[in-house]
């Protein structure tokens, strides 16, 4: 047993009943109303661009092109590309390709123009895209230095309605990153200011729906 799991031990049997490991009622809604999974792939883009999100719809035959065209009109002259994701959506960028390795350091991420990825799954209702470090969507590190982030959502297959339905199918064990549009926050006088712990640009694919 590690020093961590013998200190959360005794917090647990510290604590008064019930504990945190004890069943929880969850009697709450599930879904907020019943949709047909292209009204869910809608209400998600709708929300992302509330968020200000930058929202493309293509199928498998118009990735490649798509994202060639949004590296493009960037001007991005690096791309950061995930182990895992699939050769063939970035076969013909244009872009010095480079992989994500443990050894980069955060100055050499900062350098690249902008960063492609996968996802684990997205949420309609709240507009947000989940990240669990999986091997399409590579460090959490990478989506969160480089100023520009293309993310592609796999429609319907990765998309679910509300929180209550993802939470069951992520792994909590994973680094998760929830993102709602792109980094940004707002000071005492409400002056938004976007880039602070995140890329500034957020562009979301959902690849399958047209």
């Amino acid at each position: 047993m590690s020093a961590r799991d013998l200190i959360l031990a005794r917090i647990r049997r510290a604590l008064p009943e019930p504990r945190p490991d004890s069943a929880i009622p969850r009697d709450y809604l599930q879904v907020h109303g019943a949709r047909t999974p292209a009204e869910t792939a809608d209400l998600l883009a709708a929300n992302l661009t509330e968020y200000r999100a930058k929202v493309h719809r293509v199928d498998e035959d118009g990735i490649t092109m798509l994202l060639m065209r949004l590296l493009a009109e960037r001007g991005s002259k690096s791309v950061l590309v995930p182990p895992g994701l699939p050769p063939h959506w970035t076969a013909a960028v244009d872009p010095t390709r480079i992989h994500d390795r443990a050894a980069s350091t955060p100055y050499q991420l900062d350098a690249v123009d902008s960063v492609v990825t996968g996802c684990a799954l997205a949420v309609a209702e709240t507009g947000t895209i989940v990240l669990d470090g999986g091997p399409g969507q590579g460090r959490r590190r990478i989506t969160l230095i480089p100023d520009h982030h293309i993310c592609v959502v796999r429609v319907p297959g990765q998309v679910v309605d509300s929180i209550p339905r993802a939470l069951p199918l992520l792994d909590p064990t994973r680094p998760l990153t929830w993102i709602s549009g792109p980094s940004a926050t707002s000071d005492i006088e409400l002056d938004r200011v976007e880039g602070v712990h995140g890329p500034r640009t957020l562009e979301v694919v959902l690849l399958g729906a047209q």
